[in-house]
């Protein structure tokens, strides 16, 4: 598969995975779940088989926006935490190479991190539950936009406004 291939595969494969999950007024059918976790599981068993073989969608192969659909891909591989971890991995390692953003790694580390039980370290991860909506408990928040700025994130203040107003519909 040429960069090129791959870029395009990724972009069809991030809108598929966009489109499934846009609001539709009322919570997702049973049928739209069966939908939506199918194609998590295949675009997860997909993006396994490229880093298998080529390693992680790098920026100077698939541009912004393939890195982009790589990260997204990999923030929504929840069911498969072992197979989360290894796009972590080789996300990590193109990061040390400056070929893909500390910000996604940020992300993909809280996934992670909230995914086992563990606090985050970014402040990325919400819930709303019946006390409320708020981030998922957090490592050390003295020190959170120090970790966020380091990775190239917003004060946590600012992206809690933002996050705070999509979930109000207020976007």
């Amino acid at each position: 598969m040429t960069d090129d291939e791959l870029r395009a595969e990724l972009l069809k494969r991030m809108e598929a995975d966009q489109d499934i999950r846009e609001p539709a007024g009322e919570p997702p059918s049973q049928e739209r779940m069966a939908q939506w976790r199918s194609i998590d599981r295949d675009n997860t068993a997909w993006l396994l088989s490229v880093i298998g073989a080529r390693g992680w969608p790098l920026l100077s192969q698939v541009g912004e926006d393939g890195a982009l659909a790589a990260w997204l891909l990999a923030q929504h591989a929840d069911a498969s935490p072992e197979v989360q971890r290894e796009f972590h991995r080789a996300l990590s390692d193109a990061v040390s190479r400056n070929e893909a953003k500390p910000a996604h790694l940020a992300y993909l580390e809280d996934r992670i991190r909230v995914g086992s039980g563990r606090p985050q370290l970014y402040g990325t991860q919400f819930l709303s539950d019946g006390s409320g909506f708020r981030p998922h408990p957090i490592e050390d928040a003295d020190h959170l936009d120090d970790r966020r700025a380091a990775a190239g994130l917003e004060p946590f203040a600012r992206y809690e406004a933002q996050m705070r107003s999509m979930f109000e519909g207020t976007v």
